[in-house]
């Protein structure tokens, strides 16, 4: 059979295809379909259906569908769609000097513009030889050809006339109640090979060729053809994520510096060497850090997790945070420019204005029975009732409120095992003080065991109430009934989003900024349910909280991303499995793929912003994030890509002029990535109390770190304790107080009280000058390249002049016809005039 895209007579092209199946109970879909089609065909569709003998498992029938010459130029008329009326005579911008070096990295011209540049207009259909149309078939490209077909499809009633029953409505409502299994338009060929038809473009073949394919990583993304072959939306999302990609490589170059950085200054640091020392480490015994089954244990105990923490928690840090609070500047404000550069190019500069209310969705048409006057249109159209609004949107707040509280529970019971957990690793701890701590395994402590264990549990609960809230923010989002379909995709993003945001960084913001804080002293230590849970809280390492915070970043954030890429694999390589490799027709290759939903680009997109959040929320603490980010996303451009290409159904093509609400959640998390690196940098680094002491309280003439350990850690007099005897006198614990014995025992002394200082001050100090930097360069760095503003006027003037011209020799000609002999004297004002009007417009 051949793999054809046309008609059985080869000449009308194929541009929606629906399957469905003949069930034996289904008169009532019979029924619908009768009536579906026979409205598509009042349209003007043009239908041809392949029986069910014909497909290959002998159970299918395929409806195909071609929108012929008239009713794409009606339609083009009413969706403004802009198409080309004469060639741009613009040229694409200078050489850039040393252009040899990307050579490698560059794809052939061809296929980075598939197509000439053109002046483009809205479509007007009484001005039909103004643009260039060489021939009717081809003059609307495929991916507009489905758009327009689609959009018929969605509002097309399958009710009788004499019925007005207008919830019967549009081919989802066909799909969800199963007269039909599935609707797409189709791919123009196979993948791997180009079609024997020379009227087909092929680009599917092209893309997969040089751009799906793995061992394209290095070379860069053929965005035009993207963009003509499955519409500007999905286009733009690969140009953001080319974008972020690139922009990642700066940071992770940056990244492994400030990680080589604290590798090469190992030998050089003190802090760790005085906890190693068996005679200071060695011969400190710290308090226990549970009640009762908790034992005395050494300060060397933690060696390894201080070396750790080292190569993490050390100068080269405090430099890396303020780079990437300047570095998402620097990517949100080129993304701008980035951004208005291919609104330009793809015609998309006055698309908002045009399209928004082009994009009602049906289902707003369908349950808003209300209806009022358009003050604008000054047509009756559907509205929702403020009412029914108010009482909606209240159910989704508390909604939203409820699962929220969820995920704060689940963290919190993840805290309680950890505090539970500790206390049974800790009963393995049965030498006496005396001795050196018994490990968990041969190099794990029982603090490293509950943090690895407990974000594990963490990442486990993660996934699975990301299972619930897919299904509860669509529900939500639904339920309120969004006018748009742009205004549904903003809610259910900020909805999808705010669940996420909770959901993967909660345990963090937990390990971050309230592990250690709210401990006590011996003798008054603070529980988590009051005293009589015994369950106390949580003690940071003597080297501070930070490794924990990036052992939590690192399994979740990795553990998110292998997750994800197992899954998409195991998916994939489920659906090649079941490919059949024996040749049948188009429409049942792609009836054999995997449908993308009206949602596929929003998870795409909702993994990288969680990814971006983990860059550059906590990076403070890990400064790879970025270089793990980058290796993922390389691999991710070209997953995405080959899924695209040969798993999913041709999606419908779309229009988007940017990435919607994704702007300002990535804009809100750079402000707030400022502030969580700071407030990381001062209250969960050591690095502070570490200047602090190396500058004010050394006891020596010469600045070193010398004497730190015993420096912050106060002592506590164990024969307090009532009934207990031991030889031990006293025993130390992490903080800054007054020693027993003194006036004001146990109360903080005044160098807690300047590391607190120095803390705010940094914070203060930090914020405004990366706040200054960022607003600075934002001010620099102008949305929109003074180059496209320049060719965007020129563009506008051109085509009023091309427009002005058009009608003048229109009008002309009209004249010429209506007066063939010689008009009147009295007439020659009439055609003065009408000439001069048309000058001024």
């Amino acid at each position: 059979i051949s793999d054809t895209v046309f008609f059985r007579d080869g000449v009308r092209r194929i541009d929606f295809i629906l399957s469905y199946l003949d069930d034996k109970d289904g008169e009532k879909k019979q029924e619908r379909r009768r009536e579906f089609e026979a409205n598509l065909k009042k349209a003007g569709l043009e239908l041809e259906t392949e029986d069910k003998s014909d497909s290959d498992d002998l159970k299918t029938y395929f409806l195909k569908i071609h929108a012929p010459w008239e009713v794409l130029a009606t339609y083009a008329d009413v969706l403004k769609i802009k198409v080309p009326f004469k060639e741009s005579d613009i040229p694409h911008g200078q050489d850039v000097p040393l252009e040899w070096l990307s050579r490698p990295f560059r794809l052939p011209e061809k296929v980075m513009r598939p197509q000439p540049d053109y002046f483009t207009s809205p479509f007007d259909k009484d001005k039909i030889d103004f643009f260039l149309i060489k021939n009717q078939d081809t003059f609307f490209p495929p991916s507009t050809r489905n758009r327009i077909v689609y959009y018929i499809l969605s509002r097309c009633p399958y009710h009788k006339e004499d019925r007005k029953e207008t919830d019967k409505k549009g081919i989802k409502r066909l799909l969800n109640n199963g007269t039909y299994t599935s609707a797409f338009p189709l791919h123009d060929c196979r993948y791997w090979e180009r079609n024997t038809n020379e009227q087909c473009e092929s680009e599917r073949y092209h893309l997969y060729k040089n751009w799906a394919r793995f061992l394209c990583f290095y070379k860069e993304q053929p965005l035009n053809l993207i963009r003509k072959y499955y519409g500007e939306k999905i286009g733009i999302y690969f140009a953001w994520l080319g974008f972020y990609t690139e922009m990642l490589f700066f940071a992770a170059v940056m990244g492994v510096i400030c990680f080589t950085y604290g590798v090469l200054s190992y030998d050089d640091n003190l802090t760790s060497k005085e906890i190693c020392d068996p005679s200071i480490g060695g011969r400190t015994v710290m308090c226990p850090l549970c009640d009762k089954k908790c034992s005395y244990w050494k300060l060397n105990s933690t060696c390894l997790s201080s070396w750790q923490s080292h190569l993490f928690d050390n100068e080269g840090t405090v430099f890396f945070a303020m780079f990437m609070g300047i570095w998402v500047t620097l990517f949100l404000e080129f993304w701008k420019r980035r951004q208005a550069q291919l609104e330009y190019e793809w015609d998309l500069v006055d698309f908002e204005e045009e399209q928004q209310q082009l994009q009602i969705r049906p289902e707003f048409e369908t349950k808003c029975t209300d209806q009022r006057l358009n003050r604008i249109t000054q047509e009756m159209e559907p509205y929702l009732p403020l009412p029914k609004k108010c009482g909606r949107f209240c159910l989704s707040g508390v909604t939203v409120l409820f699962w929220m509280l969820l995920i704060v529970a689940c963290i919190t019971g993840v805290i309680v095992y950890r505090l539970a957990v500790y206390a049974a690793f800790a009963s393995i701890m049965k030498d006496s003080p005396t001795k050196k701590i018994h490990l968990v395994g041969s190099l794990i402590t029982p603090q490293l065991a509950t943090s690895v264990t407990a974000s594990f549990i963490n990442f486990v609960i993660i996934m699975i109430l990301n299972f619930f809230y897919e299904r509860v923010a669509i529900w939500i989002t639904d339920m309120e009934i969004p006018k748009t379909h742009l205004e549904y995709e903003n809610k259910l993003t900020m909805k999808m989003f705010l669940f996420q945001f909770v959901n993967y960084y909660s345990s963090c913001f937990y390990v971050a900024f309230f592990k250690g804080k709210f401990v006590g002293y011996p003798g008054n230590y603070t529980y988590m349910f009051g005293k009589y849970s015994r369950l106390r809280n949580e003690e940071c390492d003597p080297g501070g909280c930070l490794i924990e915070l990036t052992t939590q970043l690192v399994i979740v954030m990795t553990g998110k991303q292998v997750c994800g890429n197992i899954q998409e694999a195991l998916l994939n390589w489920w659906c090649s499995r079941k490919a059949r490799k024996d040749q049948y027709s188009r429409w049942e290759q792609d009836h054999d793929l995997q449908n993308f939903s009206q949602l596929g680009l929003f998870y795409e997109y909702l993994e990288m912003v969680i990814q971006f959040g983990f860059i550059t929320l906590f990076v403070a603490s890990f400064p790879l994030a970025p270089l793990l980010a980058l290796c993922n996303n390389i691999l991710e451009v070209r997953v995405d890509a080959w899924k695209f290409t040969t798993q999913f159904r041709r999606p419908v093509a779309a229009k988007a002029h940017n990435i919607g609400a994704w702007q300002e959640i990535l804009n809100v998390v750079a402000i707030l990535s400022v502030v969580t690196n700071a407030f990381i940098m001062a209250f969960t680094s050591d690095m502070i109390p570490r200047l602090v002491y190396l500058y004010a309280y050394h006891p020596g003439s010469e600045a070193t770190m010398s004497g730190y350990i015993n420096n912050s850690l106060s002592v506590y007099d164990i024969s307090q304790i009532p009934l207990l005897s031991t030889p031990i006198c006293c025993l130390r614990y992490r903080d800054y107080r007054y020693p027993p014995g003194h006036q004001r025992q146990y109360s903080h002394t005044m160098q807690f009280w300047h590391i607190l200082a120095a803390k705010l001050a940094f914070i203060i100090i930090m914020e405004h000058v990366v706040f200054v930097v960022k607003f600075f360069v934002a001010w620099l760095i102008p949305d929109v390249p003074s180059e496209v503003k320049a060719r965007i006027k020129r563009e506008r003037y051109l085509i009023q002049e091309y427009l002005h011209n058009y009608e003048v020799e229109k009008l002309k000609i009209q004249l010429s016809q209506s007066f063939i002999i010689e008009p009147k004297p009295e007439c020659w004002h009439v055609i003065c005039f009408n000439l001069a009007v048309t000058g001024l417009h």
